[in-house]
């Protein structure tokens, strides 16, 4: 892992595909860096290709360092909240597997503490129709992504994937959020 600055933390999401949630991520205000990677699972060093088969029991996640100055992290779980369904295990759209669950993996009991608060929150408004089946975990080790799975959505706008689903999933997180948009 990097250093990483005093000033910075890191929180790890997984919500479906992981080039969705990178292209929002690194569109915030307060947010140095999103990675795609992969957490959770069993084996080593996966490959996207490992981890597409559904065997290894990772998910695809975001790595996020953000400064808690700019952007506290009860607001990240927010804009991870508002670019998923929480509610379908082990599937987004017409992604389906295990490597697309919902998921906060948390780095100390403070972002266990909040996560379980925002979650309780919810569904104590009734935000969804169904169920919230996010998994909250403790962080484990996380191994990035591919350099071609890096800011895929900024440098793939036209690929038929992102045109069909991160662009409209993007452009609608930043209707929502143009007040935390860089």
């Amino acid at each position: 892992m990097f250093p990483l600055p005093a000033s910075e933390q890191i929180a790890t999401l997984a919500g479906g595909c992981f080039w969705c949630l990178e292209a929002a991520f690194n569109r915030l205000r307060g947010v140095s860096e999103a990675v795609s990677g992969f957490m959770g699972g069993q084996v080593e060093h996966p490959s996207y290709e490992q981890v597409c088969g559904g065997h290894t029991g990772h998910a695809e996640v975001v790595r996020v360092r953000f400064d808690p100055n700019q952007i506290s992290y009860r607001d990240l779980l927010g804009c991870f909240f508002d670019l998923h369904d929480p509610t379908t295990l082990n599937r987004q759209g017409n992604d389906v597997g295990t490597q697309y669950r919902s998921a906060i993996f948390c780095h100390n009991p403070e972002q266990r503490a909040e996560a379980e608060v925002a979650i309780a929150d919810l569904t104590a408004r009734g935000v969804f129709p169904g169920s919230i089946v996010t998994q909250v975990a403790e962080a484990t080790s996380f191994w990035p992504a591919e350099a071609d799975h890096q800011r895929y959505f900024e440098r793939n706008p036209n690929q038929p994937y992102c045109r069909a689903v991160v662009g409209p999933k993007v452009a609608k997180f930043s209707r929502h959020h143009a007040e935390r948009l860089k």
